[in-house]
């Protein structure tokens, strides 16, 4: 774990970190990596027990996860990390730096939506961390996938789904799209604009592209019932 991949990038060891707030639903589960290793923050311990994973470390000041599910979890074999609640992180963002010194190159995170808007907001940006600029990271958060492009990615949905891609951190320069019904030839998305709200599928895959900054690929995935 951590050898560096070409690029400057790490090695593809991936991490699954479940973060707390509502539950996520049946389809933020589909296609996880296989063989990965599961860290929970906090209460994410309850979800990854609900889906059935054995969780390698749990972190956080664990206010918010029932004392018998860190019982059950420390029968398992997790390792506790414990934190004190007067904190400078989020639970979250200790998972994601736990499982970065822990060598992984790539982290989907699983959860971190409903509840407070502050904490919703802060968990989409922490994404884009520049400490965490050396990950691939994707994430499931509530109905949509959410996925930090720094160079290049690839995204997928069906044709006609929505895909919003938001600046982070400043201006996203030198964007291209292909495979969204509005492309984007070498355009720059300031974060004070919403340009790059409700784009649109025309194939299965999309590639985006960034020359510098940072973006958040958002994909709302259809419900289960519509």
């Amino acid at each position: 774990m951590g050898a560096t991949a070409p690029g400057g990038r790490r090695a593809d060891t991936c991490a699954v970190v479940f973060a707390g707030g509502d539950p996520p639903p049946p389809h933020a589960l589909d296609d996880l990596p296989p063989d990965v290793r599961v860290v929970a923050a906090d209460s994410g311990l309850a979800h990854a027990f609900a889906a059935g994973l054995h969780v390698d470390l749990l972190v956080g000041d664990l206010d918010s996860v029932e004392p018998r599910a860190v019982l059950a979890a420390l029968d398992a074999g997790t390792e506790v990390q414990r934190h004190p609640s007067d904190k400078d992180a989020t639970d979250l963002e200790l998972a994601l730096e736990a499982a970065r010194s822990r060598g992984a190159g790539s982290v989907v995170v699983v959860g971190g939506h409903g509840g407070r808007l502050d904490h919703l907001l802060a968990n989409a940006l922490l994404l884009a961390s520049p400490r965490f600029a050396e990950l691939r990271v994707d994430a499931r958060m509530g109905d949509a996938h959410v996925t930090v492009i720094r160079d290049r990615a690839e995204l997928s949905g069906a044709p006609g789904t929505l895909c919003s891609l938001l600046p982070v951190g400043g201006a996203a320069i030198g964007v291209e799209t292909e495979g969204l019904r509005f492309p984007l030839h070498h355009e720059t998305l300031d974060p004070a604009s919403t340009r790059g709200i409700s784009n649109e599928f025309v194939a299965t895959v999309a590639t985006v592209s960034v020359a510098a900054g940072v973006l958040l690929a958002v994909v709302p995935q259809p419900r289960e019932d519509s």
